[in-house]
């Protein structure tokens, strides 16, 4: 893929020449023999596959701890620690009485007959009259507010999921990448907000159809034996749900609307076309009773974090973020997943640069500002671990200069013809065509931070591919720069590709390609230290302005 002219012309301008920047110190130290032996260790059977919430991802990330220690950096987690701590929520049914009762459309109803529970729903009683309110969405950032001026007080709030223009590839909603303000905690926490006593969710069937059989969809939500791998928010997230919140049918929910002399698909296609909100709309002569018992779980996770202290008075208070995610899924039967390519190689990748830093500074070289190495606990469980990180940061986020994200940096993108919904929007490619490749995701939101990583590849000489941020598998949003991108900071995924290894037990450090890593991984530390140094900092697009990717 050809290099964007704009990101050319701002390298130019940023560096003022052709000849790129300075070689960063301790780049000497990343070698395919040290990643190799690293990376077999992180990645060996006896890390049993480093799942959250197991004795195996603590021995993964005491490992990790050592490691920086034997550098010399600085501890920068909490109390002294390598370590912060990160608190997950999973739900399992509470001791008490799930029912809803809707007004005219029979007796109680226990869940699996139209309805279920949702995970993220507090435990408690709620009754009152039912209004819609579209997508239930409010963003700020668009000036996009679904409840306009109305309050919902004691209302029952019913709204559609998911969200407007959800294929659409010019949708201000992040385009078909799926936005952060159509989480269901978010939409229940702004109903909440306006007064609501419930929320009921119900299909956007103007565009999919409503499930089938709820009797299976409320099995599969609410197992009777806890799940191999359970489904995880985090704790302060669930905490901000404080009423019952329910999914319904599409015909209990045609029900509801039918006070409005409206279909649910006329409703529903009025807030897909909305601009700036749909507006809450009355529904006459409804009423709902809902009664949720929600057991909420804790698993404790854990972020590892190492410090290079900066030696600019002006600016070491500044820190540029280098990051990866030691977790992965575990073991099923006899089988391991190590996770070699995802994240074993980003996770080592951050190894290996505290060690070229480690380098730097027994030659008597500091950067201006300081640099963080971060490595992420439950990126697969929802990037839980880097968004804790930034709800609760060590470092002010106004303070963070960029946030540098390797996940999967050690293969070949390949894609099968016939791959199936793993590979949902990627075309189908062999391997070898990205034998030099390197995708660089979130190159629309921040062209700064993108020129800066152009200017560094020069001595790397790997092929730069801006692609995907605006692509319906979902990649932007998939990997831990992601919480940093939202909440305003410039950030950039590397990133090698899928391949049919890809969460499978094949994923093993025998199949990693360590001299391509050895030149990602030499191209991450050049763009850190540059960012670490360099006179200005990278800006961050906002949603309004921000080009069509």
């Amino acid at each position: 893929m050809r290099t964007p002219a704009w990101l050319l012309l701002a390298a130019v301008l940023s560096y003022g020449t052709a000849c790129g920047p300075r070689d960063a110190p301790g780049i000497e130290t990343i070698t395919e023999v040290t990643l190799a032996a690293d990376l077999h260790a992180l990645a060996h059977d006896s890390m049993q596959g480093r799942l959250v919430g197991t004795p195996a991802i603590s021995q993964a990330a005491e490992w990790i701890a050592e490691r920086f220690a034997a550098l010399g950096l600085v501890p920068a987690g909490e109390d002294g620690s390598w370590f912060q701590r990160v608190d997950l929520t999973w739900f399992s049914p509470g001791s008490g009485t799930n029912r809803l009762l809707v007004a005219g459309a029979g007796g109680a109803r226990a869940p699996g007959d139209g309805w279920t529970p949702m995970g993220i729903s507090a435990s408690g009683s709620a009754s009152g009259e039912v209004v819609f309110a579209g997508y239930g969405i409010v963003e700020p950032r668009l000036d996009y507010d679904d409840f306009g001026n109305s309050d919902v007080n004691g209302k029952v709030v019913l709204v559609l999921e998911r969200e407007p223009g959800v294929a659409d590839p010019a949708s201000p909603f992040d385009g078909v990448v799926t936005a952060e303000a159509s989480r269901d905690w978010c939409k229940v926490s702004s109903a909440q907000e306006r007064g609501a006593v419930a929320v009921l969710f119900v299909r956007d069937v103007h565009v999919r159809d409503d499930i089938d059989d709820w009797a299976a969809y409320h099995r599969a939500s609410w197992p009777e034996q806890p799940r191999r791998i359970e489904r995880y928010v985090l704790a302060s997230w669930a905490e901000q749900v404080r009423v019952p919140v329910a999914q319904i049918s599409a015909a209990l929910a045609e029900r509801l609307v039918a006070g409005s002399g409206r279909s649910l698909a006329d409703l529903a296609a009025a807030a897909e076309a909305a601009h700036g909100g749909h507006g809450v709309v009355a529904l006459p002569g409804t009423r709902v009773e809902l009664n949720t018992s929600v057991q909420r779980n804790i698993t404790p996770a854990r972020n590892i974090l190492a410090l290079v202290e900066g030696a600019d008075p002006v600016v070491a208070e500044e820190v540029v973020i280098i990051g990866a995610h030691h977790d992965h899924n575990g073991t099923e039967g006899p089988e391991i997943f190590n996770g070699a390519d995802d994240d074993g190689s980003g996770t080592v990748g951050v190894l290996a640069i505290a060690r070229a830093y480690a380098e730097a500074l027994r030659d008597g070289k500091r950067p201006r500002r300081s640099v963080l190495l971060a490595v992420w606990d439950a990126e697969e469980r929802g990037l839980l671990g880097a968004w804790h990180y930034t709800t609760s940061p060590r470092f002010p986020l106004e303070r963070t200069v960029a946030n540098l994200n390797m996940d999967m940096i050690g293969r070949n993108e390949e894609v099968p013809p016939e791959g199936g919904g793993r590979f949902t929007g990627l075309a189908p490619q062999v391997a070898d065509s990205n034998a030099n490749a390197i995708n660089i995701l979130g190159y629309s939101r921040t062209p700064d931070l993108a020129a800066t990583i152009t200017a560094a590849n020069e001595k790397s000489a790997l092929t730069l591919r801006f692609r995907y941020d605006n692509n319906e598998s979902n990649l932007l949003r998939r990997s831990d720069h992601w919480p940093f991108l939202q909440s305003g900071v410039p950030a950039v995924w590397f990133h090698t590709g899928l391949h049919p290894d890809y969460h499978t037990p094949l994923d093993d450090a025998d199949r990693i390609n360590y001299e391509k890593m050895k030149r990602i991984l030499q191209l991450v530390h050049r763009t850190s230290w540059e960012l670490a140094n360099a006179d200005v900092r990278p800006t961050l697009e906002d949603m309004k302005s921000r080009p069509a990717s």
